[in-house]
């Protein structure tokens, strides 16, 4: 018999949450994040968290929440972006930061869902990705008081690979479009991005969804093997989703005689 992995609330489905559990969280900028979750877990007051996640939200929004109030004490991202407080964090060194080339954080979580340990990319090769000497941690004077240390390179039909480790965390917080009550998932547009891979690689994977339904079994994007928990999302939560920056504007008014 399939289990039903639905969950009243969000604050029931991160009630295990503990001080420094680690985190992958899916979602781009604020495109397609589990907005729902992260309030929650910032609810719950847990600090010393690491987070996995392409980067840390904006300032004021989605896993800048978390940021902005000293919750996080270690991110593994892509970029900084414009986050102005993750920037000062890290530079101030009260934050913890590996960055990490986009396509091969990707792969990462993929590789560790799988149950796969490492592998070997040509991104990085020839830079600090690969060679060492990033700044993990800076001190307060600015110095780096903990760098990365070099990585393992080989050789493949005569051209040069780094060794990457996959990720695994404790808990993994993603959101999708559709679900069903075994944690099938349906991702919508852009939201299929690291939400899939963030949810393989959760040992204890949470989604919000926006609607839960019946699901055929070939539109289904994640199977409910990687899931855990599914938190119905109410109508008004679904239709909350923040832009992080408006690219568009009203037409500027047309000179007079022109057509």
């Amino acid at each position: 018999m399939r289990r039903d992995k639905v969950v009243a609330t969000a604050a029931e489905a991160l009630a295990d949450v503990r001080d420094g559990a680690s985190f992958a969280v899916g979602g781009f900028g604020l495109s397609g994040i589990p907005s729902v979750l992260i309030q929650a877990l910032y609810d719950t007051g847990v600090r010393g968290i690491g987070v996995v996640s392409n980067n840390c939200g904006v300032d004021g929004g989605g896993l800048g929440v978390l940021l902005a109030a000293g919750r996080i004490g270690r991110v593994t991202a892509s970029y900084i972006g414009d986050n102005k407080e993750f920037a000062r964090q890290y530079l101030a060194g009260e934050l913890e930061v590996e960055l990490t080339p986009q396509g091969s954080l990707a792969e990462r979580l993929r590789a560790g869902g799988c149950g796969i340990p490492a592998f070997y990319t040509p991104a990085g090769v020839g830079t600090p990705v690969a060679d060492g000497g990033l700044p993990l941690r800076h001190g307060r004077d600015g110095s780096v008081v903990l760098a990365s240390p070099p990585k393992e390179v080989r050789e493949f039909d005569g051209r040069a690979y780094v060794l990457e480790r996959g990720i695994t965390t404790d808990f993994a917080l993603v959101r999708a479009v559709r679900g069903d009550r075994y944690g099938n998932l349906v991702f919508g547009k852009a939201a299929r991005n690291f939400n899939p891979l963030a949810a393989m690689a959760g040992r204890t994977t949470i989604a919000e969804v926006e609607e839960l339904t019946e699901l055929d079994p070939d539109e289904i994007h994640l199977p409910g093997v990687f899931v855990q928990r599914v938190v119905r999302l109410t109508p008004e939560q679904a239709a909350d989703k923040a832009v992080e920056r408006r690219t568009t504007s009203a037409p500027a008014p047309r000179a007079e005689g022109t057509r």
